[in-house]
């Protein structure tokens, strides 16, 4: 026998094409990467971009609304009300001196204002205050004060009773709820309180109203010209 016959042909040979075919990489192996085309990619990019510009665009549309509201100064604030001053001013046309109760550091005034009664036909003298428990008195004064418009200003609450208060009796009517009012007409004008405050502090600055008008002349009968 040949030697040639002793060797196997290499096409022949299996153990060969095992490994052959072991070493050679698998094609299902490889990770698969994902490719965008070039306009999608352009889209999803632009896409993006607009909702940047959206955003931007929303802030800057209400950021003057909230520059025209600014929040409050802090907690507890309150305006500076010069009630003296403008019922200094209120008196060269009232016809009377409008009263200023010394309340103190209790009640702070909210508004103080002088309304010529273009709408009721009464001028009057007003003053709002918040009182130490965080509820409303408002005070009216006038010296042209009638029976239908005083029960205007007291919400044609039912009269209750009397309460006094400074030495004075004034008329109490009350809901029997949180709103109130006391009238009184001393030294020629009526002077209405009305509010949501407890009967304690309607008494208080009742009390500093008529002091206030003890000071001041009595009213003459018609206001100034």
């Amino acid at each position: 026998m040949s030697e040639t016959q002793d060797k196997p042909a290499a096409g022949n040979n299996p153990a060969g094409a095992q490994a052959h075919r072991n070493s050679a990489p698998d094609a299902t192996d490889a990770p698969f990467k994902p490719v965008i085309p070039a306009k999608a990619a352009k889209r999803a990019n632009a896409s993006v971009i607009g909702m940047v510009i959206a955003l931007v665009l929303c802030v800057l549309a209400f950021l003057p609304v909230v520059l025209m509201n600014p929040a409050p100064k802090g907690e507890g604030f309150r305006p500076e009300v010069d009630v003296a001053s403008a019922a200094r001013n209120a008196g060269d046309v009232a016809g009377f001196t409008p009263v200023t109760p010394d309340t103190g550091d209790t009640f702070t005034p909210n508004y103080a204002r002088w309304e010529s009664g273009t709408s009721t036909g009464v001028p009057t003298w007003e003053v709002g205050y918040l009182t130490p428990k965080e509820a409303f008195i408002g005070l009216t004064q006038t010296s042209q004060a009638n029976p239908t418009w005083v029960l205007q200003q007291t919400g044609n609450l039912p009269l209750t009773g009397t309460r006094n208060a400074g030495g004075q009796e004034w008329e109490l009517r009350d809901s029997g709820k949180d709103k109130r009012s006391m009238v009184l007409e001393y030294r020629g004008t009526t002077i209405i309180l009305s509010g949501t405050a407890s009967l304690d502090e309607f008494a208080e600055l009742a009390a500093a109203v008529v002091k206030s008008a003890d000071q001041a002349p009595a009213a003459s009968s018609a206001p100034a010209a």
